[in-house]
């Protein structure tokens, strides 16, 4: 499932390409739009219904025209999810690279986007191990970080009150691909009271996140 989601968001980045380099050939190059934008993003990322995280991040934006860009974009987001499966919390760090697609006019811009990339949990899994210690916690319980592939897809909507300003607005859905993971956790004897490890692997699963993205860029 992984391959296929990669694969897709390939193949339409392709498709975009393509279409979009025809249509500039086709048309007179402006020589007025600037090449490149850097901008600094504010981001909430929903995780659950009652969850939501809120961050801040950059994107550099390269214009191939005035129909399409590239683009490579990263947000760190500090709070903690204690609703999502798999016992997800601590911070998340995501990086975005792809392409960005539409129309632009004199005021405004409207486009579509395609940004394939990956999402970092400071603490995406508990392991339980036991210590060998005959305490009250004869275990320990020990947070490990993980990294998924993520692919975010929605829209944008551009204001240039300026030549060299953009007020820069997205709204679109992150698909979260969870991989298989192995947890190590430990079961009690109810009749001894031994803990014995115990290890059971998950199967991998996408979820899909909606996020929402405002800015301000630089065009130079």
């Amino acid at each position: 499932m992984k391959r296929k989601v990669f694969e897709f968001a390939l193949i339409i980045n392709v498709i975009i390409f393509c279409s979009m380099r025809i249509t500039a050939q086709q048309s007179k190059p402006s020589a007025e739009l600037p090449k490149y934008e850097v901008g600094i993003d504010f981001t909430t990322l929903t995780l659950q219904p009652e969850d939501t995280n809120v961050g801040v991040g950059g994107r550099f934006t390269y214009n191939l025209n005035r129909h399409l860009a590239l683009e490579a974009a990263g947000y760190f987001l500090p709070g903690k999810c204690s609703t999502c499966n798999g016992l997800i919390t601590g911070h998340m760090a995501e990086g975005l690279f792809g392409v960005k697609a539409g129309q632009r006019f004199k005021r405004f811009g409207i486009f579509g986007k395609v940004r394939p990339g990956f999402i970092n949990y400071g603490k995406g899994f508990t392991d339980i191990i036991p210590n060998g210690s005959a305490g009250p916690f004869p275990f320990n319980f020990v947070q490990r970080g993980r990294t998924d592939f993520a692919a975010d897809l929605g829209g944008v909507l551009e204001i240039y009150p300026k030549k060299r300003l953009l007020l820069r607005f997205d709204g679109g859905t992150v698909f979260d691909r969870f991989g298989r993971n192995t947890f190590h956790t430990v079961t009690n004897d109810p009749v001894t009271g031994a803990f014995t490890p115990f290890t059971f692997t998950t199967s991998p699963f996408t979820q899909r996140r909606f996020q929402f993205i405002a800015g301000v860029g630089f065009r130079f």
